[in-house]
């Protein structure tokens, strides 16, 4: 079972990067699907569809470097670096996926900017 959740995220995230082809993502997803983003904001399955092919571009360009993908259970994580071509910020994300029924069911992304890792290690600290 996780050897199957890890092979669908690898698929869709493969569809998605290496070719631009959102059309491929839907059938990954179940109907409740939600995506969810550190400042406690979800899109549902439509409303992030929408916003990956609007973002299109972008990504279609984007060189893209997977780290880790880790899947124990439901769970699949992966952790990749991320860069636009040319002089466009390089960014880590960590995406972590829950499955069910062979379908991704929910998404949670944490971006960190590289260039700001640094003042990210000391947050806690009063300025």
């Amino acid at each position: 079972m996780t050897h199957d959740n890890k092979s669908i995220v690898q698929q869709a995230l493969t569809a998605l990067v290496a070719t631009g082809d959102v059309d491929a993502l839907p059938p990954l997803l179940s109907d409740d699907f939600l995506h969810h983003r550190p400042d406690a904001t979800s899109k549902t399955k439509s409303e992030w569809l929408a916003a990956v092919g609007a973002a299109l571009v972008p990504l279609a360009s984007m060189q893209v470097e997977i780290q880790h993908v880790l899947a124990e259970g439901d769970h699949v994580v992966m952790h990749s670096r991320r860069q636009l071509p040319g002089t466009g910020p390089e960014i880590t994300v960590v995406d972590i996926f829950r499955l069910d029924n062979g379908l991704i069911t929910e998404a949670w992304e944490i971006i960190e900017p590289v260039s700001q890792a640094a003042a990210n290690l000391t947050w806690w600290e009063i300025r």
